[in-house]
């Protein structure tokens, strides 16, 4: 289920703390969704019943990654992100991390990509503020949509000459 307004996502949080369910939290652009996006969410939704995915909108993307991106409109990635097996909720946000979405979700997990490390995330004070947990998953290398960007372009220069 995509949702798009807080006031819903706060009555669903209360609903699915009230049956003591195991939230599992994750952010990121998800532009050009490949395996490593699915695996990471796969490993995610393992840890606890429910996953929530927090996805940047259009706009915060273009301030973290530039003009150039998103290549998948925001809507697009959702409806993507939806339809995986192993996601119960996507939450579209357009500031440039997950605090104010974290702030209402106070998932039991937040989940990260290996990319990341724990002391470097600006949410990891208010997870652990209200008892919640950082967990890191390893990527999976040879997937990023960078590389796949780099990869098409280099293929469309190949093609021209």
């Amino acid at each position: 289920m995509i949702i798009k307004n807080r006031e819903l996502l706060e009555k669903i949080i209360k609903e699915l703390k009230s049956q003591n369910l195991k939230i599992i939290f994750t952010n990121g652009c998800f532009d050009i969704i490949h395996r490593g996006h699915v695996e990471y969410l796969n490993k995610s939704k393992k840890l606890g019943d429910v996953l929530i995915v927090g996805i940047n909108s259009d706009e915060s993307i273009k301030k973290i990654k530039g003009n150039k991106r998103p290549i998948i409109p925001l809507y697009s990635r959702a409806y993507v992100l939806d339809n995986l097996k192993a996601v119960d909720f996507v939450v579209p946000f357009d500031e440039e991390t997950p605090i104010e979405l974290i702030k209402i979700i106070k998932p039991d997990v937040h989940v990260k990509g290996g990319d990341y490390k724990e002391e470097d995330l600006p949410e990891a004070k208010i997870v652990k503020s209200y008892g919640g947990k950082i967990k890191i998953i390893p990527l999976i290398d040879g997937f990023s949509t960078t590389k796949i960007i780099d990869w098409v372009l280099e293929k469309y220069k190949e093609g021209k000459k």
